[in-house]
């Protein structure tokens, strides 16, 4: 397990939506700390926008990262090693197959070592196999329900206790727009969606050039975290906070996908000055990782208690 060395403080108590603006403001600042950011790059190139979890061995995680690359020639995937308190290192991998532009999320396939779903801010999955330093493209395919009004920024996956495995996924909402999370049953074998359930999200904080999910992880027991983020453009200033938003099940006698989302979610922890667009969870473990694209500023990652059973 990698050791926790980061001041994020950990809400006690739920962030009522129902709060007024200014005490939203006041309690966000008074949990939030100062955090071990290591950085992994200092440009608008060098961003992280997705980060997965390939394997921990002796306390040293090994990460694969997406950046939102869109022009030809750009690094689209990093392999990350990295020890909380220690600087990570990284090398570029190598994208082989059906270009991708804008890649916004990765997950890990459970069960299946190596391999991966990537999602681009269009709604195209990507389905990889990371062998050294090269991820090779195994398919190309659309989640269920892209519109052109759409931003994609999360993507995860996980295994139900059935033995399905359970695809969420979330368009990012825009200030007054709602966030839309989406859950569905996936089948790795033909790389195909069940019926798809969908509810609306938002926040109560940030309050100003709010993307209400800038992405989402689930838990194996199916608990849904999502990362909201303050981006007012590429200068910042910027600022992020992590939400228990809710839970999906499959199962219940119905061999249907139930998604509940909390209408007052919970604040798990608060990052002031960073545009978190990536999250992962240690295996077995309370601790994950978060990754930013503070675009201008580059991108940096850190390990905190957010992940839960």
């Amino acid at each position: 397990m990698i050791k926790n060395v980061l001041g994020v403080a950990l809400a006690g108590a739920a962030l009522l939506a129902t709060a007024t603006a200014a005490p939203v403001q006041a309690s966000v600042q008074a949990h939030a700390q100062e955090t071990d950011w290591q950085r992994v790059g200092d440009d608008i190139t060098s961003g992280i926008s997705g980060i997965a979890v390939d394997g921990v061995h002796d306390g040293t995680a090994e990460l694969l990262a997406v950046r939102d690359s869109k022009k030809p020639g750009e690094n689209r995937l990093v392999a990350l090693r990295h020890r909380a308190g220690g600087q990570p290192s990284q090398r570029p991998v190598a994208w082989a197959g059906e270009p991708a532009v804008d890649l916004e999320a990765i997950d890990a396939v459970p069960g299946r070592p190596h391999e991966y779903v990537a999602l681009a801010s269009g709604g195209t999955a990507y389905r990889i196999r990371w062998e050294g330093h090269t991820a090779r493209v195994l398919a190309a395919f659309p989640v269920p329900g892209v519109s052109p009004d759409d931003n994609y920024e999360g993507f995860a996956l996980t295994a139900s206790r059935g033995g399905k495995i359970l695809a969420v996924w979330a368009d990012r909402g825009q200030d007054d727009r709602p966030a839309t999370l989406s859950a569905a049953e996936w089948d790795p074998r033909g790389n195909t969606f069940g019926e798809p359930v969908s509810a609306e999200f938002r926040v109560p904080y940030p309050a100003h050039d709010v993307r209400h999910i800038s992405d989402v992880k689930v838990s194996a027991g199916g608990r849904v975290t999502v990362s909201s983020a303050s981006d007012p453009g590429d200068d910042g200033p910027y600022d992020s906070v992590l939400f228990d938003a809710g839970r999906v099940t499959s199962g219940h006698g119905d061999n249907r996908v139930h998604l509940a989302v909390h209408r007052s979610p919970h604040r798990l922890a608060t990052f002031p000055g960073h545009k978190i667009e990536a999250l992962a969870c240690l295996p077995h473990s309370r601790e994950g990782v978060v990754g930013t694209d503070d675009e201008n500023d580059g991108g940096a990652i850190a390990t905190a208690d957010f992940c839960r059973p």
